[in-house]
Formats: structure tokens, sequence, C-alpha cells
């Protein structure tokens, strides 16, 4: 009996990948197109700097909220909340498109454009729900020793969904604006609804907490209250920020660098192939596991992708950039499957969802952080230090001179400080008290362990 009841979680759990990617690549192409679109609308950079800016920053700010959403209900209910108000949002933005006039999408200040970025904007976060609910649904659906496989299947997904949205956002909005973007969004949330509501999903009572009063409050104290009884977990978090503090580099500055070496086609076109690393590592996760201690996995995989950011800008070459993304790209699963597989083990079910909201939020503030402050220190510190400043009068002669050795100077320092903090954690005695509370702590149980209820 008990077999079957895990095939059948599992059943559950692939049909929620499939819908989650149906969701994910048509909420990802709406932001893409979006961000071309607002471009070639006004060709004022300043905009969709202020667009990615306040999506990152709404990102941040909801993501606590979200998770309380999560742990206080159904989380097959709240996915489908997710896709119905992202479906509401989508409708009226396709309405705001069609009713004003030709022409007024054009002027930056527009309030036309605006209530259009407003609405897709917040159509977009609202699939953030999902994001925080199918990891906490791995806890449920899945044993823990297969926790880890299970969520290089979501890493998979994810790289999917960005390779597929890099391919469909640009050809729509060349074909017609935003109007087959909005069409085609409106026909794959409707049809994700009505998938998901075929799919029986087991979950825990627990995943319903009781409506006692302030039962439902977002209890941020009491989240920080229950990352600071975990040994290391805080360490953890902390750490994964500073990682995207220094992610937000890349955020600011790849792209220039990348533009530098080749054209903007060959450049979109590259992107498209690394995208896959994301897929293939994930597929690996799913077959090879992250060994008996995730925590020294998600270690030893940022000790190689800060090598890696370290060696590709040491030339100014196209081959050596493709390279090292790819590395970087094939092992970024790696580290989400490992952060997301200790959060399951170590954090109480009934508040997974606030936890890895707590975390999303304190994540996604750091690299929009580093972006807005890298971008001017690039342009009027780097740049000329190595176009015709001392560092190209020391170090031009094997390093190079330029603009594009500026930008490089800035990633290859950007590694040092990261193999740095890295080898830190490594020896730091946080790593190894979470170490052993993963290792000797009471793993949170899986289907096979808890009696859970179909929704």
């Amino acid at each position: 009996m008990v077999m079957v009841a895990i095939q059948g979680n599992r059943r559950a759990f692939f049909h929620l990948l499939v819908n989650t990617l149906l969701v994910s690549v048509i909420n990802y192409t709406v932001w893409f197109a979006l961000t071309f679109y607002v471009y070639l609308q006004t060709r004022s950079v300043f905009a969709t700097g202020v667009v990615s800016a306040v999506f990152l920053v709404f990102t941040a700010l909801t993501g606590i909220w979200f998770g309380s959403l999560v742990d206080h209900r159904s989380k097959k209910t709240m996915m489908q909340v997710s896709a119905i108000v992202s479906t509401v949002l989508y409708a009226a933005a396709f309405a705001v498109y069609q009713l004003v006039p030709d022409g007024s999408f054009t002027d930056p200040g527009s309030l036309a454009l605006w209530a259009l970025i407003v609405l897709l904007m917040l159509g977009v976060i609202a699939g953030n729900i999902r994001t925080i609910a199918l990891p906490t649904l791995v806890t449920a659906l899945i044993a823990e020793d297969s926790r880890d496989r299970a969520n290089g299947l979501v890493g998979t997904t994810s790289g999917t969904s960005f390779l597929v949205t890099s391919v469909i956002s640009g050809v729509l909005v060349g074909l017609d604006g935003m109007f087959w973007v909005l069409i085609l969004a409106l026909g794959v949330l409707t049809v994700a609804v009505l998938h998901l509501a075929l799919v029986p999903v087991p979950e825990r009572p627990a995943a319903a907490e009781t409506s006692e009063a302030g039962s439902r409050r977002v209890d941020l104290r009491g989240t920080v209250r229950v990352i600071g009884e975990v040994p290391g977990l805080s360490a953890l978090i902390l750490f994964s920020a500073f990682n995207n503090l220094l992610g937000g580099v890349f955020m600011a500055l790849l792209d220039a660098y990348g533009l530098s070496l080749v054209s903007v086609q060959a450049w979109g076109l590259l992107w498209g192939v690394l995208s896959t690393g994301f897929i293939i590592g994930g597929l690996l996760i799913a077959r090879t596991g992250l060994g008996g201690n995730p925590v020294r996995s998600l270690l030893a995989v940022n000790l190689v992708l800060w090598a890696v950011t370290l060696l590709f800008p040491m030339r100014s070459s196209v081959l050596l950039l493709a390279a090292g993304l790819y590395v970087y790209m094939l092992l970024v699963p790696y580290a989400e499957a490992a952060e997301q597989t200790i959060l399951q083990k170590v954090v109480p079910y009934e508040r997974q969802g606030r936890v890895f909201g707590f975390a999303q939020s304190v994540e996604q503030a750091a690299s929009p952080l580093t972006a807005f402050l890298i971008s001017p220190v690039a342009q009027f510190v780097f740049i000329p230090f190595m176009t015709d400043g001392a560092g190209a009068r020391t170090i031009g002669t094997w390093f190079g001179t330029g603009a594009d050795r500026g930008l490089a100077l800035v990633f290859v320092l950007t590694g040092v400080v990261g193999l740095v903090a890295t080898t830190v954690a490594l020896r730091s005695r946080p790593y190894r008290r979470l170490s052993r509370r993963y290792a000797d702590g009471p793993a949170v149980p899986g289907p096979a362990e808890a009696t859970s209820t179909a929704v």
C-alpha cells in the first residue's frame, strides 16, 4: 500500500512539473516580451531599467507574504489562485493594449504604458507563488532520500522555461507587439488551470493550518525564530544572499562584456545554447543526486563557480567566455537544488513556505543592489583604469587594455572575493553545525511517513 501511495505521489509530482513548466514559460515570455516591447516603443534604456528594478524589488518584497499564503492554505489551491490572478491581470492588460490609441506607448511617461507595465508585472509576480509552493510539495510528495533528485527536475523545468522563452518572446513581439503574447498567455493559463483542477494532489493536514486567530498572519518574527533555531541555517541564507550580491555583477555587466566580443545576433544565439546547461545540470542531479551532505555539495559547487568567474575573463575570447558560462550554468542547478534539499529536511513542514519565501526575499534583494552600484563603478573607475589608466600601464601587457578588459577585471575581482568567501564558509562553525544537523537531525516526514489527503 505504501509503494502504491508513493507512486501516486510521484505521478502527481510529474503532473505538477508539467503544469509549472507551462505557466513558467508563459510568465517568462510575458516578462521578456514586455521588456523588449518597452524598449522598442520608447527607445529608452532608463525606462527598461526602471521596469527591471521595480520588478526585482516587488519580487523581494512579496516573497515572505507569498510564503505565508502557501503555509496557511492548500498548496494546490494557491497554485491555482496564482494562475487565475495572472490570467485576470493579463486580461486587463490586453484590454488596455487594445483600447488605447496607436502611439500611446511610445512616450516613456505615458500613463497607458505604465498601466500596461504594472498589470503585466503584477501578473508575472503572482506566478512566484508557484516557485514557493513547488519545493514544499516536493517535501510532501517525495521521500526524503529522493528529494535531491526531484529538486534537480525542478531545476530542469526552470532551465527549459528560460530556453524556450528566449525564442518565443522575441518572435511574438516581432510579429505584432504584445498582441499574440497576451493571446498565448491567456490560452495557456486557462489550459494550466483546467489541467491542475484534474490532478489529485495529496497534502498533509498541516498544509492547511487551523483558522485560529492570528494563525494566518505573515508572522515574520516567528519565521526568523524558526530559522534561528536550526544551527547554521541563518548563515546558509546569508551565504546565498552574498552569492546573489556578487551575482549582481553578472546582471549588470555580462551583456556589455559579451557584446564587446560578438554581435547582438551571435550573443542571443549563444545564450540560447548556454541555457541548455540549466536543463542538463538538472537532469544530472535527477540521475545522481547530491550525495550524503548537500551542505558540502553547495559550498563545493560555489568554489567551482567562482573559480570559473575568475578564469573566463583572463583572455578576451568568446570561446573562453562561452566555456566558462556553460560550466557556470551547468552547476547553478546543483547549488539551487542543494539549498532546497537542505531546507526541506531541516525546516518543519508547516513553516517551509514562509522560510522559502523569506529566503527568496533576502536573496532576491541582493542582486539588484549590486547591479545598481557596480554599473557606475565599472563605467567611471574600471574602464578608464584599463583603457589609459594605471591598470593599462601595469598589467595591460598581458591582461589587455580597453573597455572590455575593464569589465573583465571586475569579473576577476568578483571571482576572487567569491572564492575567499566560500573557502571561509567551508572552514566555519555554522557550516559544521548545519552539516551535523542535516546528517543527524530527524527528517521532515515524506509521503511514506505522513498521512495525507488528496485535494
